[in-house]
């Protein structure tokens, strides 16, 4: 009976995992990392985006989604059962170590939730110091898509109901023919125990650190302040006209971010 629930437990995995969202932003910032590599190497928010990226690298690394895939493949899509006949079932090792790499899969995913949070506040505070502008404005940008698409598409929840269903057929194979292929490790009957977290209400918390856009004096407004419509048009067609000159006299490269950085 744990069969026909185990694989559709994989294949929600493997697609969420799976998906373009996490592959896109993770070229993004693969992308953003290299353009200003030499430039802000030792910047703060800099070695915040390195750190998300390495949370991506690692899990890519870890071929979890191609692990899952195996795993389904290996189990019968009929219902053998009804027929009273024997069927073959994954073998205690590979669901060992399918459940090894899920726990590490989960550890890693809570990892780059808390790094993208992190990142995404200390850009905005250097947003609001008027330092970096450009890079700041691209990594909150990137930060709070990655952080809503692990979210919005369930990946850790998915993964969380995977294990469960792995743990309760690792049982019954293991009870079956004893062939233990991970020793030393006692694999945990509840993977909340074994994260240290209660998944629903880490990402409250994580939401609630997310600076707002409903108070008046959000970073936006202070980033950007309102000015009055006469004003802000002769300010425009002003900019508009000195941005042509200088765009006509210029013979020297654009500078590559506008702000000053603060000592």
């Amino acid at each position: 009976t744990c069969l026909p629930a185990l694989r559709r437990r994989c294949d929600v995995a493997g697609k969420r995992l799976a998906g373009t969202g996490l592959a896109t932003e993770g070229r993004v910032l693969r992308a953003v990392l290299y353009v200003y590599h030499s430039r802000l190497l030792r910047h703060r928010s800099y070695l915040r985006l390195q750190q998300v990226e390495q949370c991506l690298k690692r899990l890519w690394k870890m071929n979890l989604v191609g692990c899952i895939e195996t795993l389904a493949g290996l189990i019968p899509k009929k219902n053998t059962s009804q027929a009273h006949a024997e069927c073959l079932v994954p073998s205690q090792p590979m669901l060992e170590t399918v459940a090894l790499k899920v726990l590490g899969g989960c550890k890693l995913i809570l990892r780059l939730l808390d790094c993208c949070c992190k990142a995404f506040l200390l850009s905005v505070k250097h947003l609001c110091s008027g330092e970096f502008i450009l890079l700041n404005t691209v990594a909150s940008g990137l930060l709070s898509r990655l952080w809503f698409v692990i979210q919005h598409r369930c990946v850790l929840q998915s993964l969380i109901s995977l294990y469960g269903v792995l743990s309760t057929s690792l049982h019954l194979v293991s009870e079956t023919q004893q062939m233990p292929y991970i020793k030393g490790f006692t694999f945990p009957s509840d993977i909340s125990n074994f994260l240290g977290v209660n998944v629903s209400s880490e990402v409250k918390k994580q939401k609630a650190r997310m600076p707002t856009t409903k108070k008046t004096t959000s970073w936006l407004k202070k980033l950007f302040p309102t000015m009055p419509e006469a004003v802000s048009e002769v300010g425009r067609k002003r900019n508009v006209a000195t941005c042509t000159s200088a765009v006509k006299n210029c013979s020297v490269p654009c500078p590559a971010d506008i702000g000053e950085p603060v000592l």
